[in-house]
């Protein structure tokens, strides 16, 4: 197994963060909910929009989307962890969430108001793909950094998501707010080039991160059993830690409370000032991107 605290490794696990980190600020927080509700307003019908045959309201449907999206995870993610933890093969686990959430936001170029459902689709498995990933890619800092070192290299971690995010994100404004230096007259097509640009972006400085990091260590000496049901012993030996420390369980559902909240504000400020408060994207943009990298 590999030394820990090795700064190439370190750094290459950090710039992880730095891929994926621009889909949480572009497609759920700033340019995404801005578009979807300027190209799904519609005053006629009072803002309602046919999902495969069923009507929404706009906003709506979106949260239905990411609520579904995170309800799979959540069913999901406890099994396929214990099962990486088994096998010790989380890397492999790691590049597909990442590729399907950045192929997904590359679908999102194609989504106009004639592709409603191809839109909500691609938002949803974008947010199962981030989600994912970053699970897989959190279990990495005990394999790769010292107990002492976490710390430093979590906030390592924290600081190049940040630059990243905000660097693309600068990228992406100046196609949305200024199309006309690029010479661009469909009002759709920045922010979809935008979305592809997430894409690009996720999948192709992932690949340093791929390149380096170790697959993983398998937590069991063994492997004579099968490997779902190894994966659920693994995660009944969590479990049973987990009711041992009662300072663990007091603070896990306080930090759940506390992240949902943060969460929700994030997901859903945008269509909200776009939606009641009516405000122009030009301003909506930088206003929820200042509350967003507050809130960071």
């Amino acid at each position: 197994m590999e030394a820990k605290n090795n700064p190439k490794t370190i750094r290459a696990w950090a710039m992880f963060d730095w891929a994926n980190s621009a889909y949480n600020l572009v497609i759920t927080s700033t340019i995404f909910p801005a578009y979807y509700v300027a190209i799904t307003q519609n005053e006629a019908i009072g803002n309602k929009v046919n999902f495969f045959g069923m009507t929404f309201i706009n906003t709506a449907l979106t949260d239905y989307a990411l609520a579904t999206a995170y309800l799979i995870m959540v069913i999901l993610l406890p099994v396929l962890g214990a099962v990486a933890d088994y096998r010790g093969n989380k890397k492999i686990f790691m590049q597909f969430f990442t590729l399907l959430g950045s192929l997904a936001c590359c679908g999102l170029f194609f989504f106009k108001a004639s592709t409603l459902e191809l839109g909500v689709i691609c938002f949803a498995l974008a947010a199962i793909g981030y989600s994912g990933g970053f699970v897989f890619y959190n279990s990495y800092l005990p394999e790769i950094a010292t107990i002492d070192m976490q710390d430093k290299v979590s906030a390592k971690g924290f600081t190049f998501g940040y630059i990243g995010s905000v660097l693309l994100q600068l990228v992406c404004f100046a196609f949305v707010l200024k199309p006309e230096i690029f010479g661009i007259t469909d009002k759709s097509l920045p922010a979809r080039i935008s979305f592809l640009l997430v894409g690009i972006w996720w999948i192709g400085f992932a690949m340093i991160p791929f390149s380096v990091l170790p697959k993983g260590s398998p937590n069991a000496e063994t492997h004579h059993k099968n490997i779902v049901k190894g994966g659920f012993d693994e995660l009944g030996k969590v479990w049973k830690k987990v009711k041992s420390m009662p300072l663990l369980k007091r603070f896990l559902p306080s930090f759940f409370f506390y992240s949902m909240g943060v969460q929700t504000i994030m997901l859903v400020a945008t269509g909200f000032a776009a939606k009641e408060l009516k405000m122009e994207t030009s301003a909506l943009i930088p206003i929820i991107l200042i509350i967003r990298l507050w809130l960071l």
